[in-house]
């Protein structure tokens, strides 16, 4: 078995994921709430390897196709699900009522009130996964985020500083 610091880093990144899942599930009175449709066991990511390139603003910016559309999203390791804007939401068919707003996450500009959903399918650059926990924020999100929800049923993926490669 080969262990680096490679390895070692993308299992701290495990864990402090997972951690920060269960955190904010708890603060957003979401733990425990069954999700739509939620499978007993996720299926893991089909498709082909892709490549997302890093922008000129530093971070990694995909074409993601979601629900059958294609939706803009910044990559975010360090967001524990996809979090969707409520303009994207409402352009994939997402019909919210302020009642589905349920819950409070906080965000790097403060808390904010979302609305769990499930997606059916989510696919980025070839990689596709099923059945994906995602949050629609109310009100601030600049953009809608690809998070940990999609990331971490791939087999793997790995950043370099020309892009970002996803295995389903």
């Amino acid at each position: 078995m080969r262990f680096d610091l490679s390895s070692a880093a993308v299992m701290a990144f495990a864990v402090a994921s997972a951690l920060t899942t269960a955190w904010m599930m708890d603060h957003a009175g979401l733990r425990g709430r069954a999700w739509a449709g939620e499978p007993a066991v996720s299926t893991p990511a089909t498709g082909r390897p892709g490549q997302v390139l890093k922008a000129d603003d530093g971070h990694y910016w995909a074409e993601a196709e979601i629900e059958g559309r294609a939706v803009r999203v910044m990559v975010d390791t360090g967001a524990s699900v996809v979090a969707l804007t409520r303009e994207d939401a409402a352009r994939l068919g997402l019909k919210l009522t302020a009642a589905d707003f349920s819950g409070t996450v906080v965000t790097a500009s403060g808390p904010v009130r979302a609305a769990p959903v499930e997606l059916e399918a989510v696919a980025v650059a070839g990689a596709r996964v099923t059945a994906v926990r995602a949050l629609v924020v109310e009100h601030g999100l600049p953009h809608s985020l690809l998070g940990m929800s999609y990331l971490g049923r791939l087999s793997s993926f790995s950043a370099t500083p020309a892009g970002l490669t996803l295995r389903p």
